[in-house]
């Protein structure tokens, strides 16, 4: 299945640094985007961890033994190993880091996609968007217990606590999404530097709009539009033929 990758990240208007590291590896199929936590230093050292270690178990001859969940499963268990080891050994000020992380990975016709934390992938095929992850945060947790609806989430306090991240602890389990490739989709991943300012009816609009290898760079102005109150990074996978 022939595809076509755009890729934009901005450290947005009011970070010092970009903790967001991403990858787009064609020949691998491998697609990432992971947001990093754990302090001024900690959170750019473990998202670029998580993406390093990740292309690595690709690239390992043994995966190709290996079926894509057992792949995904290897890459986040890596990673949060990585990470956790990472930090355990460095010092204090490294304490407590960690990343999320999603990803797809391209296996002959199917599209695997994984996640851990509230970075997002979502699904486009026109007219709809569908958000095909679901976030591991404190606010969704609340959402999805009936506590909260989506008219008092915003005044949450703690609304963006991560309740599951790679590296934070030394084992974690990501949720794993499989779908057959269909001619004219688009895959979106992004970090929450985009989905916490840009609504999703105002993504579908962008998507609906905007040609494929305008997405990616027209989410991230209307992040940054919003506020850009965070890094934000959008990885855009748009399957144009067989």
């Amino acid at each position: 299945m022939k595809f076509n990758v755009w890729s934009v990240t901005d450290k947005g208007l009011r970070r010092d640094s970009n903790q967001d590291s991403f990858l787009v590896n064609s020949d691998l199929g491998l697609f990432i985007v992971a947001d990093g936590m754990g302090g001024h230093s900690g959170g750019e050292v473990a998202s670029s961890i998580a993406v390093k270690s990740s292309e690595e178990v690709v690239l390992d001859p043994e995966a190709n033994e290996r079926s894509p969940r057992e792949v995904l499963n290897k890459i986040y268990e890596e990673s949060s190993h990585q990470i956790f080891d990472h930090a355990a050994n460095e010092g204090p000020q490294l304490a407590g880091m960690g990343t999320t992380m999603v990803l797809a990975y391209i296996r002959k016709n199917y599209i695997y996609v994984a996640n851990v934390g509230d970075s997002r992938c979502y699904l486009f095929k026109k007219p709809y968007l569908w958000q095909i992850t679901e976030d591991h945060s404190l606010l969704n947790e609340q959402i999805r217990a009936g506590v909260l609806n989506e008219a008092t989430a915003q005044n949450l306090v703690g609304r963006n606590v991560i309740t599951r991240s790679v590296g934070y602890e030394r084992d974690v389990q990501p949720d794993i999404f499989e779908r057959e490739i269909v001619l004219g989709e688009m895959y979106i991943l992004c970090s929450d530097g985009l989905s916490s300012l840009v609504e999703d009816e105002k993504i579908s609009q962008i998507t609906n709009k905007c040609t494929p290898d305008n997405v990616a760079k027209a989410c991230v102005e209307e992040a940054l539009a919003n506020g850009g109150d965070d890094n934000v990074t959008v990885v855009v996978v748009h399957f144009t033929g067989g």
